[in-house]
Order: structure tokens, then C-alpha cells, then sequence
């Protein structure tokens, strides 16, 4: 073993001297017990992966002397143990390993040397939609559409999985991934190949720091460079800066882990954490179940962090043996972790590391809260919630504003549904739905969902038919304990029957709503309302039709359901009255923490998970029934509107191309703040007037089976169409929302895809300009793909979300970022100019660069290039070409 660490390697029982683990107890380095937890992991890796090359004794030197290191911008790499990817972003990560192959035997290399190294598991989670509900037969109507929509898709996945080692599928049906990871796939500390270290992931979702409850370190990296890590590449990742989050108190009792999480979200937000992990310490995290961790991690992206760490406590082990991981397993766990000083107490103050800063909350001031309309950070407190809706509708248009006529706020469109009349008014909710595995992953607050109904019902309350009430599990866990401890019909009773085991409405997929209700909708002009238990609601993402979204715990979600309203305060007026003529209010049916605990220990039991998980890869008949090619090279199907051979690698040669200056390129598209992946390259509805459209039309296809473009990520031509495609889209060039712009050289207004084209036919290469945040939301390998085939060169902005950044790092498209305090209102920029920027020979991270307007105007940006790595794969044109090349020389 060349690993200049090895003399600290040791068995961790003696009894068993294969098995060994690197114990950092023996560096007798006194900065080690200081460091916070999650730096202990990244030394971890640097120090079991030490070879000299990919990682340096440097490196691991520059970890322990973190506290120093943390503010100069160094970059370390990090090998983790596992990679996790769902079907949105696993298929393209897919059809780019099946086109490397291609691209590796053109360049006379072995195509099989494209294959994960690095451990994989894609988790088939983001195809179903919400087609059916209300109906016995919902599940199985939707998946059954699922599977009609997406055997293409599904038959290539089946190949991955039988062409490429060390790529588990689990199948359609299953469960959401961060909730499978949570409850089925983590380890907490792996064996592997003779040693045991801590369990680490990144994945291809932003939400895989859902699992840092639990106490794996995780966190969402752009599809590419999970491409990269598979194929044995360490991440090139500055040092962070670790916030310390102290929690004291205890909740009260009618606080659910969604007041909390949204609490959190909206304070961090404030003391903003954007590329730092959040570690979570202090007496208050022991009142947590792992459910509750998981929930407040897995919001992560939503405050911006990269990770947020709750260290692996006693709980944690207890929930390991609770989710009926094995239990000689467990123990090696709780033994290993004992012996690397990785264990904690979060009740003993003297094992607090240092952070480089310290905020607190005290969980006792937590109140019940939802976030809304158009943000997860924007929190309102459910006691305000009528008042902030009827503010939000008449202020200006943006983040808290639909810029209603005042004498329109009372605006009632009668309709017809099923035959009975009803009436919708600003602020009607028209979806309802218990998703995502934000919440559907915590017993306490689904069986707290459950018992509200069973409340409701028996006080005689209902549902009205026309809301698109839903329940989408993240597991079937959660509907055998639902099941086994009678809260099912009653659930069902009002609506929320299992519609599928996804994401759905969290995602975009919440199906059709009543062509009635959209009619009502359309015809006055209303802000109607989607309330939804997931972990994002941005503009245009959970439903054309609903203007306002907010995230609710599941309670919370059938309680609006029950009032039809968002427009009600609930300490003053009655969610409905009986056939009766009783006023029911929600405090009388509001189950109590007791009653939900209770119910937890007694339905809640190692058993169902085991059950459950055993036969999660074999259960779903349909998935093994396909018939999937077996060669290792794919054989593309021309005929394919899913699967099509990518053109990135198109021309590769074996030697680099200089990076030349970007003469005179025209702004595409010109926008302000939180420009999010969802506005670049929306996940839902294929609008039947877009390009996606048109393209899918000339292909012989009908609207119905144009099916979701997050599920036609596989195939470059409808998705570079999609790009900039959400109907919410707000450029400066044009007056309204949509997808549109302006084509400078001939001065017409047209659909961003056709735009693109014509600068392309031109020979004229393309920038974006933004604001803040540009690229927040999703990890989303396609928001850089996309704007790469419709020829955008560079993005000049005032931020950017680092996971994006990162996407476009990978794509080779640059990331510009304006000098602190300067933006294109203080440079006087207006997006018509045509801009150079300068690109020198010698390029070093971060560094400065010209540009220069055809106006004659020249100024200064910064190049976010942040590391060497990132140079180097700027240099070949983006990682995948860098790996292509590494491959087949």
C-alpha cells in the first residue's frame, strides 16, 4: 500500500485483522478533536485516499488546519463513498456513459473503461404523475400510465443497469430516493474492500442532504460531475466554512418538524450560508428523531448551504436498528465511530468543535407556519397567513405580490363540477397534496395527518370533489403503518388516497386539474392555491394554474383542504360546519404530540421496513418484465423521442483546443433575481405551443403522449427546445411573463429556442445576463446543458447557486461573475450591446477578465473558475471531454 498514512491502520476488532479502518485517533493531533464533525469525515477520505496524486499529504494537511485554512479559499478534493441519482437526472448521466463509450472507441480507446468505479444507486422516483385520484384504483392507474409514458425510458435504464458494473436500479414504484436512501440504502459506515470508514454520498438531486440527518455526509452535485465521481474522480471542492446551528428548548406541543424546518430555512436564509456546511449542535437536537433531522436537512438547498450535519448520535444508531438494518452491522458501526472520535453526545458541551461562527434557535419559539406564495424561505406564520395572502394580491409583482386590482380581490367565478355548482375565488386551494420526502419520511407528522382525519371525519367535515387531493408516499413504509394503524380510511375519506410512490406534485407532476376549475381559473383571472407538504413552490413548478403554492406540514394540508381556502384565519372562524349545523374548528381536531407518539411507538416497528425492503429490487412484476438489450455498446433507436445519442462529444479530438475570446456575442436573454433551474429548463408540462411541441408534433406524436420534458431528458432535441421554456419565465426584453425574447438583428419577438437558432445559423455566439442567485433550485444537469446547444458562451451574473455554477463549470460554459458592488444597473448595461470577453492565455481561479461593448464601453469581471481542476476542465471544453480523453489516451 503506498498510502503514507498507513501506519495508523489497524483492525477494528482484533478478533477480525482483515478488517481494518484508518483510526485518526493515532495522528495525536491535537487540532483533530476541534474540528467540527463533518471536516472529520472530509479527512477521513483524504486520508484513506492519500496517494500522492489525486490527493496529497498536503491536502490532508490543509483539512486538519481547518481552522486556519477555512478563509483562504483552498481547494481539497473529496472521494466519497457512494453516488445516488434518481430518473430525471439518471437517465442523461446514463445516455452520457452510453455516448462516452461511443466517443472512447472512435478515439481507439476500450469503451469499457467507461464504467462506475465509485459505487451507484439510481432510484426511479420522478416518472409518475398524479393522472388519477380520488378513485380505489388510482395507484395502479398511474402506474400503469407511468410504464405506458416511460417503457422506453425504462428499457434503457434496465440496460445501464445490466451493461455497467456497480450500477443498481431500484425500480419504478419503490419509493422517493432521499426517503430509500434514508431508510434502506445508507450505512453510516461502510465495508468495504477490507476496510470500514464513514458512509459520505453526493447525488444528482439538491435534496441528498436529506441523509446528513442521519449523519452521512451529503450533499447534490450537478449530474456531470456525479459523472465524473463515478467514473473515480474525487470532487475539487473549496475548504468550507462551517456555521455552527445551536438548538435549545423543547418544541411546543402542537409544533410539528415543518414549523421547524421552515423556521430554520427562513433564518438561515438571513445569515446566509450559501457554499458553507450548517452542522447542527447543542441540547435541543437530542429532543429530535432522526425524521425530524432528516426533514430540517433535507431543506438544505432551500437555505442555501451545501450540507447541513447532524453528527451520528445514539438516536441515530437506535434508528438504524428501528429501520431494521442488521444488527451485528449496527454494533460495528457504534464501534467504529467510538473509535475515530466521530460519536456524539449532543447533551455534552466539552465535545463541541469549533465553527467559524455560532447562530442559535430555541425550538420553544417555534409557532405552526407555511412558506409562501412563490418561495420556500419566504415563512409565514399560520396565524397571519389570510392577512400576508390578501397583502401578497394587491402588491406589486414579485416574490410576495400578484398585483391584483384592488376592486378585483373579492372577484367569485361560478362553476359546474360533477354537476353541482361551486364557486373559486382568489385564494381557493385547487391542490392539495401529502408529497415529497421532505415529510413523508416522518411518522410523526404523517400519523399526525392521519389522526386529523380521523378527527375530521368523525366531527362530520369533508373535502370539496373538485380539490386535487393526493397522497404520494416516499415509501411503502409509510403505508403499511398508515394501513396498520387505522388513520388509512379516514385519510381516504377525505381524498387523499395513495396516488403513487414518487415525488409528483413536489416535482411538477401533478397531473391534470378539472377542466372546469381551469376554465374557472382562466376566466377571472385567479390566484389560485396549491398547499403541498413538499420543499419547493417557485413560480410555475407545482402547476400552470395555481399562482400561489405553499409548503405546509400534512396536517396543515388537509386542514386547507377541509376550508377550501387559504383565505381563513383559524383561530377565528370554523374549518366547516356539520350536517349538524356544528362549527368545527381546527384546535378541535388538531391531534396532540402525545397522541401522535403514542400511535408512532405502537405502529412503527423494525418489521414493516424490513418487510418492505427485502423485496424492493424484485417486487414491481412490470419492471421485470422488460426486455432490455444486453450489449455494452447501446444500439440508438433514430426513431427514439427519448433516448438519442447526445452530440457534446461530437468532433472530440485527442488534443486540446485553446480557449479563444468570445468575439461579439448578443444577449439571448437579460433577467434580475432567483432566476431558478426550473425557469431555465422546467421539469413539467411540455406546453403545446412550444418548440418541444412543435418538434414532438413532427415526430408523429399527439399532446397526450408529449408526456413531462424531465422525463425526455434523455433526448438533447427536445430539451435544448425546453430550455428557457418556463411559462413564468420574466425577461427584461419582454414586457410579459413567457418564453420569450428578442432577436436583436432583425428586432422580432420570438420563442427563445428559435431565437437561438438564428444567432447559431449567424455564426454569433450568445451570453446570458443575470442578477442574484442565478441557477437556484434543483440540481439540474440540463438548466447548463441546454443553454450550451443553443450557443450561450457565458453567463454574467451578480451570484450564483453553487451547484449550478458548478453545471456550467462541466459544460464549458463560463461563469461570469460583476465586481463586488457592481451590477448592469451601476455599469448602465442594457442587454442590447454586443460584448467581448477577453480571454488570456494564462488563466488563473478567479481571476479578472475584460469586456469590452460594441458600444465602446470596457469593464471587469470575475471569472468563476474557482479551482485548478475547473481550469483544467475549462480547457478541454468540460469534464466529460476531460474524461473522454483521460480514457482513451
Amino acid at each position: 500500500m503506498s498510502n503514507p498514512f498507513v501506519q495508523i491502520v489497524e483492525p477494528l476488532d482484533p478478533k477480525q485483522p482483515l478488517k481494518k479502518f484508518f483510526n485518526l485517533s493515532k495522528l495525536e493531533d491535537v487540532r483533530y478533536a476541534h474540528l467540527p464533525f463533518s471536516i472529520r469525515i472530509l479527512l477521513e477520505a483524504a486520508i484513506r485516499n492519500c496517494d500522492e496524486f489525486l490527493v496529497k499529504k498536503e491536502d490532508v494537511e490543509n483539512i486538519l488546519n481547518w481552522k486556519v485554512m477555512q478563509h483562504k479559499n483552498v481547494e481539497v478534493p473529496f472521494k466519497p463513498a457512494r453516488v445516488i441519482l434518481q430518473d430525471f437526472t439518471g437517465v442523461p448521466a446514463v445516455v452520457d456513459f452510453a455516448a462516452m463509450r461511443d466517443a472512447v472507441k472512435k478515439l481507439g480507446g476500450d469503451p469499457e473503461k467507461i464504467n462506475p468505479i465509485c459505487p451507484a444507486d439510481l432510484v426511479i422516483d420522478h416518472s409518475i404523475q398524479v393522472d388519477f385520484n380520488r378513485q380505489p384504483d388510482s395507484l395502479q392507474k398511474n402506474q400503469e400510465l407511468e410504464f405506458e409514458r416511460n417503457k422506453e425510458r425504462f428499457e434503457f435504464l434496465k440496460w445501464g443497469s445490466q451493461a455497467f458494473k456497480n450500477l443498481r436500479i431500484i425500480p419504478p414504484g419503490s419509493g422517493i430516493i432521499h426517503q430509500v436512501n434514508l431508510e434502506y440504502l445508507a450505512r453510516v459506515v461502510m465495508d468495504q474492500d477490507g476496510y470500514y470508514y464513514p458512509d459520505s454520498v453526493v447525488g444528482t438531486d439538491s435534496h441528498t442532504t436529506m441523509i446528513d440527518g442521519l449523519g452521512v455526509l451529503g450533499w447534490g452535485v450537478g449530474g456531470i460531475e456525479a459523472e465524473a465521481v463515478m467514473l473515480g474522480q474525487p470532487i475539487s471542492m473549496v475548504l468550507p466554512e462551517v456555521v455552527g446551528y445551536k438548538l435549545v428548548g423543547n418544541p411546543q406541543p402542537l409544533v410539528t418538524s415543518t414549523d421547524i424546518v421552515l423556521t430554520i430555512t427562513k433564518h438561515l436564509r438571513q445569515v446566509g450560508v450559501v457554499g458553507k456546511f450548517v452542522e447542527f449542535f447543542g441540547p435541543g437536537v437530542a429532543q429530535l428523531s432522526i425524521a425530524d433531522r432528516a426533514t430540517i436537512a433535507n431543506m438544505c438547498p432551500e437555505y442555501g448551504a451545501t450540507a447541513a450535519y447532524f453528527p451520528v448520535d445514539d438516536i441515530s444508531i437506535g434508528y438504524l436498528v428501528q429501520t431494521g438494518r442488521d444488527k451485528e452491522k449496527v454494533m460495528c458501526t457504534k464501534r467504529y465511530l467510538e473509535a475515530v472520535g466521530m460519536l456524539r453526545d449532543f447533551t455534552n458541551s466539552s465535545q463541541d468543535p469549533d465553527f467559524t461562527q455560532v447562530v442559535e434557535l430555541d425550538l420553544h419559539t417555534v409557532v405552526p407556519c407555511c412558506s409562501g406564495p412563490k418561495r420556500p424561505q419566504d415563512k409565514v406564520a399560520v396565524s397571519d397567513m389570510k392577512k400576508d395572502f390578501e397583502t401578497c394580491l394587491g402588491a406589486k409583482q414579485g416574490f410576495k405580490g400578484f398585483q391584483i386590482a384592488p376592486d378585483r380581490h373579492n372577484s367569485i367565478v361560478k362553476f359546474n363540477f360533477e354537476g353541482h355548482d361551486f364557486e373559486l375565488a382568489h385564494g381557493s386551494v385547487v391542490i392539495a397534496a401529502i408529497t415529497s420526502c421532505t415529510n413523508t419520511s416522518n411518522p410523526s407528522v404523517m400519523l399526525g395527518a392521519g389522526l386529523l382525519a380521523k378527527k375530521a371525519v368523525e366531527a362530520g367535515l369533508t373535502v370539496k370533489p373538485y380539490i386535487k387531493t393526493s397522497l404520494s408516499p416516499g415509501s411503502g413504509v409509510v403505508t403499511y403503518y398508515l394501513r396498520e394503524s387505522g388513520v388509512m380510511r379516514y385519510l381516504s375519506q377525505l381524498g387523499f388516497d395513495v396516488v403513487g410512490y414518487g415525488c409528483m406534485t413536489c416535482i411538477g407532476n401533478s397531473g391534470p386539474l378539472p377542466e372546469s376549475v381551469v376554465e374557472a381559473i382562466t376566466q377571472g383571472d385567479l390566484v389560485a392555491v396549491g398547499v403541498l407538504s413538499g420543499n419547493r413552490n417557485f413560480e410555475g413548478r407545482v402547476h400552470p394554474n395555481t399562482r400561489a403554492n405553499y409548503l405546509a406540514s400534512p396536517p396543515l394540508v388537509i386542514a386547507y383542504a377541509i376550508a377550501g381556502t387559504i383565505r381563513i384565519d383559524f383561530e377565528k372562524e370554523p374549518l366547516g360546519i356539520n350536517a349538524s349545523g356544528k362549527k368545527i374548528f381546527l384546535k378541535d381536531i388538531w391531534p396532540t404530540r402525545n397522541e401522535i407518539q403514542a400511535v408512532e411507538r405502537q405502529f412503527v416497528i423494525p418489521g414493516m421496513f424490513k418487510e418492505v425492503y427485502e423485496k424492493i429490487e424484485t417486487v414491481n412484476k412490470a419492471w421485470n418484465a422488460l426486455d432490455a438489450p444486453s450489449d455494452k455498446l447501446y444500439t440508438w433507436n433514430p426513431k427514439s423521442t427519448y433516448i438519442k445519442s447526445p452530440p457534446f462529444f461530437d468532433g472530440l479530438t485527442l488534443a486540446l483546443q485553446t480557449p479563444k475570446t468570445v468575439e461579439g456575442a448578443y444577449v439571448l436573454l437579460s433577467f434580475g433575481d432567483s432566476v431558478t433551474t426550473d425557469h431555465i429548463s422546467p421539469a413539467g408540462n411540455i406546453a403545446r405551443n412550444s418548440p418541444a411541441a412543435r418538434y414532438l408534433t413532427s415526430r408523429g406524436l399527439t399532446p397526450r403522449e408529449f408526456n413531462s420534458y424531465g422525463s425526455r431528458r434523455g433526448n438533447d432535441a427536445v430539451m435544448a427546445r425546453g430550455t428557457f421554456a418556463n411559462i413564468r419565465l420574466v425577461n427584461k426584453f419582454i414586457d410579459k411573463q413567457g418564453p420569450q425574447t428578442i432577436h436583436f438583428p432583425s428586432g422580432e419577438t420570438l420563442d427563445v429556442f428559435d431565437a437561438a437558432e438564428r444567432y447559431k445559423q449567424a455564426g454569433h455566439p450568445l451570453i446570458v445576463l443575470a442578477g442574484k442567485e442565478y441557477g437556484a433550485g434543483s440540481s439540474r444537469d440540463w438548466a447548463a446543458k441546454g443553454p450550451f446547444l443553443l450557443g450561450v458562451k457565458a453567463v454574467l451574473a451578480e451570484s450564483y447557486e453553487r451547484i449550478h455554477r458548478s453545471n456550467l463549470v462541466g459544460m464549458g460554459v463560463i461563469p461570469l461573475q460583476y465586481l463586488p458592488g457592481e451590477d448592469a444597473g451601476t455599469l448602465g448595461l442594457t442587454g442590447r450591446e454586443r460584448y467581448t470577453i477577453i480571454i488570456p492565455e494564462n488563466l488563473k481561479p478567479q481571476m479578472n477578465v475584460q469586456i469590452k461593448l460594441d458600444t465602446g464601453k470596457t469593464f471587469n469581471a470575475i471569472m468563476r473558475f474557482d479551482t485548478d481542476v475547473e481550469l483544467t476542465y475549462f480547457h478541454n471544453g468540460g469534464i466529460l471531454n476531460y474524461m473522454i480523453r483521460k480514457m482513451a489516451s
